[in-house]
C-alpha cells in the first residue's frame, strides 16, 4: 500500500466532513503533511487539528485488521474504484468493500429502491420484472434496507443472479437488524459497501449520504413504489440531477405510496411496463 493512501485512510477514520477532506487535499495533494502541520502548505490549523485524533487510531493494526477479514478499502484514486460513481458529486474517498469487489465495474448495474412498507403490488412489480433483468446480467443495487430493497436483494440472489448493498453505518452495526443474515450471506458472495470504518453506528444523516452512493453506482435507479419526498424519491432525484437514467412504476393515483414515483414519472422519469423497457436502455 502506497503512503498516500494509507494517510488518506487515517484521515478518514478520523471522521471528517467530505469538504475537509477536499480542503485538505487541495492545499496538499499527497497529504505528505498529515502528521507535521508545521510543513502544512496552508491551512495549517486543519492539520493541526487532527493529531490528537491521528495519534489515537492504530492505523497499521487497523489495515492488518482488514487484510485478515477480507474487506477491501477502495480509495478514490485506485484502478478498481467504480468509475460511474468517481463521477458524482462528492463522490466517497473511502470505500469499504467487503465480498465480490468485481461487481463494482460491471456493464448493467441497476439501483433498485422501493418503500419501507412494500406492497404486495411491489413484491409482484419486482417478481415480473426480476428474471428478465438477472438473465441480461443486471448487478442489483439497493441500501439492504426492509420492504423494497431487501426483497432485491434476496430475489436478485434467488434467480442466480448478483447484488449490491450499500448500507448508512460500519459493517459491525448493519440496520435494521433483521438483515444481519442477509448482510452476512451478501458479504461472502455478493458485495457490501460503506464509506464509514466498520464501528460506525448509522446515524439519521448518514441515510441520505448513503443514497448517493446507490444511485451514483448505477447507470440507471428503478423506483418500485415511494411516496413524495421518501429516501426512495431522493435517491431517484439525486440520480437525475447526475444525468443517469430513472425508471419508476406507475401506481395508483390514491394511494399516498406511489406518490413519488408518479411524480417522479411526471418529472421524466421513464414509465415502466416491462423489464425491456429497462434493458433497452441500458
Amino acid at each position: 500500500m502506497d503512503e498516500f493512501k494509507k494517510r488518506l485512510i487515517h484521515l478518514v477514520h478520523c471522521k471528517p466532513s467530505w469538504k475537509t477532506i477536499y480542503q485538505l487535499l487541495k492545499d496538499d495533494p499527497t497529504l505528505s503533511s498529515l502528521y507535521s502541520p508545521l510543513n502544512a502548505p496552508s491551512n495549517r490549523f486543519k492539520h493541526e487539528q487532527f493529531l490528537p485524533l491521528l495519534d489515537k487510531i492504530p492505523i497499521d493494526d487497523l489495515i492488518e485488521y482488514y487484510v485478515r477479514n477480507d474487506i477491501h478499502l477502495i480509495s478514490v484514486v485506485d484502478e478498481d474504484y467504480p468509475l460511474l460513481l468517481k463521477n458524482i458529486y462528492q463522490a466517497p474517498w473511502l470505500l469499504f468493500a467487503k465480498g465480490d469487489k468485481t461487481l463494482l465495474n460491471q456493464p448493467f448495474p441497476l439501483a433498485v429502491v422501493g418503500s419501507r412498507e412494500a406492497t404486495a403490488y411491489g413484491k409482484s412489480a419486482i417478481e415480473f420484472l426480476f428474471p428478465d433483468l438477472i438473465k441480461h446480467q443486471a448487478v442489483i443495487i439497493s441500501g439492504l434496507a426492509r420492504g423494497i430493497d431487501a426483497l432485491a436483494h434476496q430475489t436478485s440472489i434467488r434467480l442466480g443472479g448478483r447484488t449490491i448493498g450499500v448500507i448508512a453505518g460500519g459493517f459491525g452495526h448493519i440496520y435494521p437488524k433483521e438483515n444481519l443474515g442477509l448482510a452476512s450471506q451478501m458479504m461472502a458472495e455478493q458485495l457490501v459497501l460503506s464509506e464509514y470504518p466498520p464501528n460506525t453506528r448509522p446515524e439519521k444523516w448518514h441515510f441520505p449520504l448513503r443514497n448517493r452512493i446507490i444511485g451514483g453506482l448505477a447507470k440507471g435507479t428503478l423506483v418500485i413504489e415511494a411516496k413524495k419526498r421518501s429516501g426512495s424519491f431522493i435517491t431517484a432525484d439525486f440520480a437525475l440531477s447526475e444525468g443517469r437514467d430513472v425508471f419508476a412504476i406507475p401506481g395508483n393515483i390514491l394511494n399516498p405510496a406511489y406518490t413519488g414515483t408518479n411524480e417522479l414519472i411526471q418529472l421524466g422519469a421513464k414509465l415502466i411496463k416491462e423489464p425491456k423497457d429497462i434493458i433497452e436502455e441500458i
